[in-house]
């Protein structure tokens, strides 16, 4: 499956399948969350946060592979991420696009 964040696949001609999405809301366990909060007061990244982001959307991405597979694609173009916090520790994120196949 090829992903893609331009709206074409050069050389190739496509078929527009519709758009896909994958969306999933991840939480840090509590003990990562306290010591989140803990590093605010010295500043610097919060890799607990940044980990589960980056597990949040690679799930995202693989849901929206799925969905793009059952209607027989062959890529995804104009792939865009979303996220939004849900409540404290917690985040959805979200991967859409267009599903397409090779004419």
């Amino acid at each position: 499956m090829m992903l893609v964040n331009i709206d074409y696949i050069p050389g190739k001609e496509l078929e527009v399948l519709g758009m896909v999405k994958g969306t999933v809301v991840q939480s840090k366990n509590f003990g990562k969350d306290f010591m989140a909060g803990m590093k605010t007061l010295v500043g610097g990244e919060i890799t607990g946060y940044t980990e589960m982001l980056n597990e949040a959307r690679q799930i995202a991405v693989k849901r929206m592979v799925d969905e793009a597979e059952k209607l027989g694609a062959d890529a995804v173009i104009n792939i865009r991420y979303g996220s939004s916090a849900v409540m404290q520790g917690a985040a959805e994120v979200i991967a859409y696009g267009t599903a397409v196949r090779f004419q």
